[in-house]
């Protein structure tokens, strides 16, 4: 079977050596570039995923940066509040130290006003005493001083002193006459002793007539009867710089009626004692026809 020729396949010749050497050579070419474009391909690749990731990271970055920036101006922002926070507060700590003081200040002066308050209620009460006691000592001597001149001439008590009325019973007054007749010098003198030694006191020497003349006339004449008296007691020691006079006319008789002892009665000079030490300043002193009888 072996020995026959017809079954066997054919001899394929290989090509001669000349044309085999450039099918190697490309083969070889083309075994190269494959093998060159698979790592190209590779590199390519990894060379798209990094941009990729570059790219990502660029927008993370960039929203980093943002949000850097954001926090950068809220801590400026931060800062800026702490800093007007600090300063309102060294503003209310100041606030804070002038109302202390202020207040220590107004406690001092609260403080300073009671012991004032204190001090001038124990100055009244203590100047109220002294007055209740001058008073006491003053209306004592008025007392004192009423029933010596009693017994020289008719006198009464009002509110600020006393009044002398030295009526046809002490000192007759002629019609029509202000002279101080000599029988009745010796009253007058009698009241100066009295008065000259006075301290304190103001005196007020009032003049009246009767009704019989004209109101012109006898105004003019009471007032001449005032002037009498004052310069007799003043030529009797008593000092000008108290006494003061005024005429009344025929206005406020002490008695009415149109009988000569009436007229006489009413012809007359009343002299006012005002204690100067206990009257208010301003007081109008009393006038003999404002008086109470």
């Amino acid at each position: 079977m072996f020995g026959s020729n017809e079954n066997l396949p054919p001899v394929i010749e290989p090509p001669p050596e000349k044309t085999r050497r450039p099918a190697i050579l490309v083969s070889l070419i083309l075994a190269g570039c494959i093998l060159l474009e698979v790592p190209a391909y590779l590199l390519w690749n990894r060379t798209r995923r990094l941009e990729g990731k570059l790219s990502t990271l660029s927008g993370q970055a960039q929203e980093l940066r943002g949000e850097v920036n954001l926090a950068r101006a809220q801590s400026a922002a931060a800062l800026a509040q702490a800093s007007q926070a600090q300063e309102s507060a060294a503003q209310a700590a100041q606030q804070r130290d002038q109302a202390l003081q202020a207040r220590a200040r107004s406690e001092d002066v609260a403080a300073q006003a009671q012991n004032q308050a204190s001090l001038a209620t124990q100055q009244a009460s203590q100047a109220k005493e002294e007055a209740e006691a001058l008073r006491a000592e003053r209306q004592a001597e008025l007392d004192r001083l009423q029933t010596v001149l009693s017994q020289i001439a008719s006198t009464r008590r009002t509110a600020s002193g006393l009044i002398v009325t030295l009526d046809n019973n002490a000192i007759r007054f002629d019609f029509d006459k202000s002279t101080i007749r000599p029988g009745n010098r010796e009253v007058l003198s009698r009241m100066a002793g009295v008065l000259m030694t006075l301290q304190g006191y103001q005196l007020y020497v009032y003049g009246f007539t009767d009704n019989i003349g004209t109101e012109e006339y006898n105004q003019k004449l009471s007032e001449r009867r005032a002037a009498a008296v004052r310069d007799y007691l003043v030529q009797s020691g008593v000092d000008p710089n108290i006494i003061a006079t005024k005429g009344y006319g025929m206005s406020d008789p002490l008695e009415s009626g149109e009988s000569a002892q009436a007229r006489a009665k009413n012809r007359r000079v009343e002299i006012s004692i005002v204690d100067s030490v206990l009257r208010l300043e301003g007081v109008v002193p009393p006038t003999a026809a404002a008086s109470p009888r």
